[in-house]
């Protein structure tokens, strides 16, 4: 449930905190004013940043005159621990008598706070919990589980050699994925942090600035289970998976699939097809003001199997989306879908299709 729905209920102050990189602080500090007036306590810290690599001679990038943004990058979300206490948030945290953090990744609308797992998590003294669902061929690339060494540790697509990629997509070999919706002790982060036992492993992050060729050396907060004690995953319901990281996700959360219920989203009853839609968007939906210029409204897609759009379509409002549609403007022609337009089973490849 949201945090306000949250206090509200069991009269207490969950506090929210934002962990921004330098990229992301002056935007999110604009959105989170607009809230100065609720009742929900937000905190906000950076990061650390990082001098990118300069892959050639490894040297780092500001040496070498770089001395703006593209020089550094923020080492993922692994440094949340460290950063948690750098800033002075674990302190006062652990000062209000506060024992677990829930983590998740912002753009996870799905990741909201399950109290039965909370309380499992404290009779049962687990320092660290990850959150995994099973997998679908959508989510191949997701890091899982494995069992190494006497202990529970994260696996990650960028771990794997080259000739064990296909493996390890297998939805048959490793059924499920992790969430990076994490519960973690306090008290444990502070133990280890100052003991500097995280030494998660290091994902290189290969990436070009102005034709330089750069290595960025990140960590992710899954990998730091093996540290914990009594660490756990939990299988949890794909409902705690809603990521929104492209338009095509926007789409889905935006329609009639879904509403906002006391800050729950809700996946509408009415839909048959316990999976989501397939969407694919081309490039002249992929930045957001273009995707939302697109279309007077969203499509209803409840009945929608798959959607694949290319080219310089519009879409009219009231329109209805079901079974497979396919919409493919050929170039220099402009695509409109008119207002009130239902389309079930059909591929469109010009007006006279519609």
């Amino acid at each position: 449930m949201s945090l306000q729905s949250l206090n509200k209920k069991y009269g207490c102050n969950v506090p929210l905190l934002l962990m921004n990189s330098f990229n992301t602080h002056d935007d999110t500090q604009k959105i989170v004013e607009k809230y100065s007036n609720s009742n929900i306590e937000i905190h906000t810290f950076n990061q650390s940043q990082y001098p990118r690599i300069v892959t050639e001679d490894f040297l780092p990038l500001p040496s070498k005159g770089k001395s703006g943004k593209d020089g550094w990058y923020p080492p993922g979300h692994g440094d949340v621990f460290p950063s948690l206490n750098n800033s002075g948030k674990l302190d006062i945290l652990l000062a209000q008598g506060k024992e677990y953090v829930f983590v998740a990744n912002s753009d996870n609308l799905g990741a909201i706070v399950d109290i039965k797992i909370l309380n499992h998590l404290i009779n049962n003294q687990n320092e660290y919990c990850m959150e995994v669902t099973p997998k679908t061929l959508a989510d191949v690339k997701g890091g899982t589980l494995i069992s190494y060494e006497g202990r529970v540790q994260l696996l990650e697509i960028a771990q794997v050699p080259d000739e064990h990629v296909n493996e390890f997509k297998s939805i048959e070999k490793f059924k499920i994925f992790n969430t990076n919706n994490l519960w973690v002790n306090l008290k444990a982060i502070k133990r280890l942090v100052e003991a500097e036992a995280l030494k998660m492993e290091i994902i290189p992050n290969p990436k070009e600035v102005d034709g330089v060729k750069v290595l960025q050396l990140e960590t992710a907060a899954g990998a730091a289970i093996r540290f914990f004690d009594k660490a756990i995953g939990i299988n949890v319901p794909r409902s705690r998976f809603l990521p929104v990281k492209a338009t095509s996700d926007l789409l889905l959360v935006q329609s009639d699939l879904y509403t906002l219920v006391d800050g729950f989203v809700i996946r509408n009853p009415s839909r048959a097809n316990p999976a989501n839609p397939s969407i694919e968007l081309g490039p002249e939906f992929k930045k957001v003001a273009n995707f939302l210029a697109r279309f007077k409204s969203i499509p209803s897609i409840v009945e929608l199997d798959s959607l694949k759009v290319s080219g310089d379509v519009w879409f009219g409002s009231g329109i209805t989306l079901k079974g497979k549609v396919t919409i493919i403007a050929k170039p220099g022609v402009k695509l409109e879908i008119p207002d009130g337009d239902v389309l079930e089973n059909k591929d469109v490849n010009g007006p006279e299709d519609l």
